[in-house]
């Protein structure tokens, strides 16, 4: 159900299981994770992860729920892996996000979604207590008054709550979904990597709360170091478009 293909400086990661509204099984999560090991250190400077179908991910399959010892949680696994990767991560979303299909998209640095699309978290119909993974993923994105609403209410998010609350950073028709997440990912492109990536990772650690000091400062300067930062100046007083290199 997971489709993955690199073209140029972008990789594509299309989950395609629509009958099953994109719900993910411990098989697709690992081959999820391995595509982005293969990745690292590839020089991508952006991912597109979307789905095919009415919903963008309707989370865990629930015979891999019903059948599998959760006591490590692959889903967490999962996130974990895209908040982690070097590159940022935009998740197209082409439909309605459900239980842990939330948390999959919160893991990306930024969402889009498609007018029409619904988002909720429903573990407290059901008697189920939502990993603190995935609970404090929410409250770093969304702050811990929508998380309550998300998780203790379990309410349901149309397209324009999404928005306003944050979760969103676009919302646009299903027609221009594709063309709306290449123009993000292009605006990406033409950042300097270093600096981009660099601070991908100190924002990460400071949402989770271990910020590595001494290898922030390091990214700092090495940054001011690089190849980039001298051609980003070059280019400004040429008043040019730069081209970095990522060294």
């Amino acid at each position: 159900m997971i489709e993955a293909k690199r073209h140029g400086d972008f990789g594509y990661l299309t989950l395609n299981r629509p009958a099953a509204h994109n719900a993910l099984t411990r098989d697709a999560m690992a081959k999820i994770q391995a595509q982005l090991s293969a990745w690292q250190g590839d020089g991508l400077r952006a991912i597109i992860l979307t789905g095919t179908g009415k919903s963008f991910c309707a989370g865990a399959s629930l015979d891999d729920v019903a059948n599998s010892d959760w006591a490590e949680n692959p889903l967490t696994a999962l996130c974990d892996a895209i908040e982690d990767f070097p590159a940022p991560v935009i998740a197209a979303l082409n439909g309605g996000a459900y239980g842990g299909g939330v948390e999959l998209a919160l893991a990306a640095d930024f969402r889009i979604g498609v007018s029409g699309m619904r988002a909720c978290v429903p573990p407290a119909k059901l008697g189920i207590h939502y990993p603190p993974a995935g609970i404090a993923r929410a409250i770093a994105r969304l702050g811990s008054q929508t998380a309550r609403r998300m998780f203790l209410l379990a309410e349901s998010f149309d397209d324009n709550a999404l928005l306003a609350t944050g979760f969103l950073d676009a919302l646009v028709a299903p027609a221009d979904l594709a063309d709306r997440s290449a123009a993000m990912a292009e605006q990406l492109a033409g950042l300097a990597p270093l600096a981009v990536q660099g601070m991908k990772r100190t924002i990460v650690e400071m949402e989770r709360g271990t910020l590595d000091a001494p290898a922030a400062k390091a990214r700092i300067v090495a940054a001011f170091a690089s190849d980039d930062h001298a051609e980003g100046l070059a280019a400004q007083r040429a008043k040019r478009k730069p081209i970095f290199t990522g060294r």
